[in-house]
């Protein structure tokens, strides 16, 4: 009698199990097929005066988060583009065009529509957008109106560009984690007022968390990141989160907490301000990327965002550095070009995240490109290059500059 017993509870727990995977299946499937969730879209009465002192300030910020994921080189405007360094298991995705053009571009869109998408990651036709764009709960008012009054500007990045952008292909995970985990943020039902730039500390967390936004990279990883309570990410700015650059590279993010051993705790103030601004580490390295140098910072803004990363706990977290290598074979200037990480901004061909080969143009001379090399911040204020004086060996500029002139006469070794 217990044997037939057995048999039956066996039998039945089998059942439940079959019954439990086929639920599973299906819901996987239905999510699959239904893609990301639409919601009602938000209703936000708003109205951005346009002024130059507005357009000023948002285009700084527009820089900061928006640039690098939204400007098309074949257009040199914020037209959109595939996104190469979205980590593989999120998918494909294609940044949308943002420029003024009414048809393919947010031309028609009200300002109450851009600052509910901004703050809650919900387009006006419901549709949620994916962990890969950035969402501003935690911007200051004032700052936000500063990024729409730029949207809405005569600047040639948003110039009205016609092209009509794919849309993204998300992977199965992100379409889960967007039913379960990544939802639309709240529309703040207060003001957020910026801290006074006096505050150090204060403000300098609210670059970190609410205008700069390094926390998400610099977390553990991307989907355990909290864009409500930042402080509440799995390994808050400890680094290590894994990040593709533009050549399929996986890269791990810096720990920038005041560890003194794996993090930033040894850094003086004037080093911290020069990686951030200009790129180039107390070793005299230079970042690569998907990390930038952030020249739209000032120097008080970096000033605040090392006196705020004193204060959050260390983590212990070693993060192995990349280093560029170049290719076996390679002649002097190809090897310098890499070796330097110059690809990693400007891809294998000279056309990757900034296109080099209007250079020839640029600068006619070998003398003028190598200046610019040197200096970009003195010809073009403002610049993502990093600063390259004393980094790159004297010996080293001369075949440097000839191969990107190689490069940008659409010559690839």
């Amino acid at each position: 009698m217990g044997g037939i017993v057995g048999k039956r509870l066996l039998k039945s727990a089998f059942g439940i199990v079959v019954a439990l995977v086929v639920i599973v299946l299906g819901v996987l499937i239905y999510i699959d097929r239904s893609g990301i969730p639409h919601y009602p879209p938000g209703k936000v009465e708003l109205t951005v005066d346009v002024t130059p002192e507005r357009v000023e300030r948002g285009g700084h910020t527009v820089q900061l988060l928006c640039a690098a994921c939204h400007l098309d080189n074949a257009t040199a405007s914020l037209a959109g583009k595939p996104m190469l360094d979205v980590p593989a298991q999120f998918g494909s995705a294609h940044s949308a065009n943002i420029t003024r053009d009414p048809e393919t571009g947010i031309g028609t869109w009200t300002d109450g529509e851009l600052a509910y998408l901004l703050r809650t990651g919900v387009r006006r036709d419901g549709r949620y957008t994916p962990p890969w764009m950035v969402k501003l709960p935690n911007m200051a008012d004032e700052d936000l109106k500063d990024v729409i009054a730029y949207l809405r500007s005569d600047d040639p990045l948003v110039r009205p560009i016609k092209a009509k952008r794919p849309l993204s292909k998300p992977s199965l995970l992100t379409k889960v984690l967007s039913h379960v985990a990544f939802k639309p943020l709240p529309y703040p039902t207060a003001l957020i007022v910026a801290p006074d730039p006096s505050d150090k500390v204060a403000y300098g967390r609210y670059l970190v968390q609410g205008r700069a936004i390094c926390f998400p990279c610099h977390s553990a990883d991307f989907a355990t990141v909290d864009e409500l309570v930042p402080e509440r990410s799995v390994g808050y700015l400890g680094g290590g989160n894994a990040m593709p650059d533009l050549n399929g590279r996986i890269l791990k993010t810096a720990n920038i907490t005041p560890d003194p051993e794996t993090g930033i705790g040894k850094w003086s103030e004037d080093e911290f301000v020069r990686l951030l601004r200009f790129g180039v580490r107390p070793d005299l390295s230079v970042i690569v990327y998907p990390m930038m140098p952030f020249p739209e910072l000032t120097d008080d803004d970096a000033r605040a965002i090392y006196a705020y990363l004193h204060t959050v706990p260390p983590i212990k977290n070693a993060v192995a550095r990349t280093v560029a290598t170049a290719p076996a074979g390679a002649d002097a200037g190809r090897a310098a070009y890499y070796r330097y990480g110059c690809n990693g901004c400007h891809g294998d061909t000279g056309l990757g995240l900034f296109d080099l080969r209007k250079g020839a143009k640029d600068f006619p001379t070998d003398d003028e490109l190598i200046a610019y090399i040197r200096h970009p911040e003195v010809k073009k204020p403002g610049v993502k290059m990093p600063t390259w004086d004393g980094v790159i060996a004297e010996t080293d500029y001369a075949p440097l500059a000839a191969y990107a002139r190689q490069l940008g006469a659409g010559h690839f070794p």
